[in-house]
């Protein structure tokens, strides 16, 4: 009978509490599975990378490895980056077989977890849910699936919400961009209030270059209120997510 564990794959970043929260997400999906293993990779940056994550399995007796990415929706880390390693790895253990679980998207418990960011965001809202506008941020991709899957997810946070509306836009490589929509919803008066949600998992460049676009659309527009909200974090809800997609839990 196969002995199966989880290699959770990871991009790698620079930033030390985003790589400090991606080994804590590691730790709450251990305790989730125990006793099955669970390894993490990265892609680049950083150590342990797959192929090390792969052996460590191994070494635990492993022959049949769930591979989960880290990651929110379907692009090129997903469709060729990961598999080609995998494939390689593979290729030097030929006993050993995987699957690779789909991207968390939609996964009840993402959801959950936005809305809760979103919900402690609006907290501290001083004004009518009527005048508020949510601005959900997406990494941005140039796989449509990806943008596709984005707009979905807001549509359902907005049916989630008791906001006037939810905008989605993007960080990088599809539109409409970030600042063209802080623009667009502070210009229309329509709103007292604006909530920008990076949808991103962990602290990173990115998440800090949506904070700084968003204090300089406050700068510009001082009269309306700007809150942002958390990103989702190394949250037990997302270990959760990631043991489902894999059958483990």
């Amino acid at each position: 009978m196969d002995k199966a564990g989880i290699l959770l794959v990871g991009h790698g970043t620079r930033n030390a509490d985003g790589t400090r929260q991606f080994f804590e997400l590691e730790k709450h999906l251990s305790d989730l599975v125990a006793p099955a293993p669970v390894t993490a990779g990265l892609l680049e940056f950083q150590s342990p990378s797959i192929p090390e994550a792969w052996d460590e399995l191994l070494s635990k007796g492993v022959t049949h490895i769930h591979v989960a990415p880290l990651l929110l929706f379907a692009a090129g880390h997903a469709k060729q980056d990961i598999p080609d390693i995998l494939m390689e790895c593979q290729a030097r253990n030929p006993h050993v077989t995987f699957d690779q679980s789909r991207p968390l998207s939609r996964h009840a418990a993402i959801l959950d977890l936005a809305v809760q960011r979103l919900d402690t965001a609006l907290a501290s809202n001083q004004d009518s849910p009527e005048r508020t506008a949510v601005i959900m941020v997406g990494r941005g991709s140039h796989d449509p699936c990806a943008k596709a899957d984005m707009l979905v997810l807001s549509e359902i946070i907005s049916r989630r919400s008791f906001v006037a509306e939810v905008f989605t836009t993007f960080y990088a490589m599809t539109e409409p961009r970030l600042p063209d929509t802080l623009e667009s919803v502070a210009v229309s008066g329509r709103f007292d209030t604006v909530v920008v949600q990076p949808h991103l998992i962990f602290e990173g460049k990115l998440n800090q270059a949506i904070l700084d676009q968003t204090k300089l659309a406050a700068s510009r527009y001082p009269s309306l209120q700007w809150l942002t909200s958390a990103y989702l974090g190394p949250d037990p809800l997302l270990a959760n997510a990631i043991a489902n997609r894999t059958g483990m839990h």
